[in-house]
């Protein structure tokens, strides 16, 4: 691959970026009404993210192996209990990994 390919490949990906990003504005902004499926997708897609986010990473854990179950299961605990406590992604799941993290270095 050569600069121009490069670049190329760069201000496709920047038109087609912008693109999406304003496609919700130019098509329902102003005094449009969105349409009732859209404000359902956006008040349910965080969720179906997190829970598929969930079954991503506790994909190999092995529920009879200990030094595999106790970290993947106090992280997942850790970060649902901060998200519960605090409403912070940011925080649940820094501490959450944190957590697991340690916990697989200690075990």
């Amino acid at each position: 691959m050569n600069n121009m390919h490069a670049i190329a490949m760069i201000l496709v990906a920047g038109l087609v970026t912008v693109f999406l990003r304003s496609a919700p504005f130019l098509l329902w902004g102003g005094e449009k009404k969105t349409p009732e499926f859209i404000v359902w997708l956006g008040n349910m897609l965080p969720y179906a993210i997190m829970a598929m986010l969930v079954v991503y990473c506790l994909r190999n854990t092995s529920l009879t192996e200990m030094s595999s179950l106790i970290p993947a299961a106090a992280g997942v605990g850790v970060t649902a209990g901060i998200q519960a406590w605090k409403r912070n992604s940011v925080y649940s799941i820094l501490a959450g990994t944190i957590v697991y993290m340690v916990l697989i270095q200690i075990m």
